[in-house]
């Protein structure tokens, strides 16, 4: 099995599209005005409209909801990524925080205020674990 992609679902796919190309600097592609992809070379987050859920299951998603989970980019220097943000980003949670696990880690939301984490490994054991990332 291999993790390949989150979704995110969203009332306005044009904003949430725009914010993340803007943080991860990364273009996205755009199936439909319903449906957008910011892709990395390990996984992929999908952005799609309220349009999209009963294709899947009506009702099974709503925008804007989510309480529990953090969508996570392995940065080069989160440091530089803070100061880029700080004229883009309103919502900060947490500035650059080494953890005890050993990543530096940023925290905001996005405009849906959906958590983002950026984050790198500055500890020697964090460095080797994503050593091949």
């Amino acid at each position: 099995m291999e993790f390949v992609s989150i979704r995110i679902i969203t009332g306005d796919v044009a904003r949430l599209v725009d914010f993340y190309e803007r943080a991860t600097g990364l273009r996205a592609v755009r199936a439909t005005e319903d449906f957008a992809e910011i892709r990395t070379p390990h996984a992929t987050l999908a952005i799609a409209g309220t349009r999209t859920v009963p294709l899947f299951a009506p009702g099974s998603a709503r925008p804007a909801a989510n309480q529990s989970v953090i969508t996570e980019f392995l940065v080069d220097d989160v440091d530089r990524v803070h100061q880029n943000l700080t004229h883009y980003v309103t919502d900060f949670v947490a500035g650059p925080t080494t953890m005890p696990w050993g990543n530096r880690s940023l925290l905001f939301r996005d405009p849906d205020g959906n958590l983002v984490n950026f984050f790198t490994p500055v500890t020697p054991a964090a460095i080797e674990k994503f050593r091949s990332h």
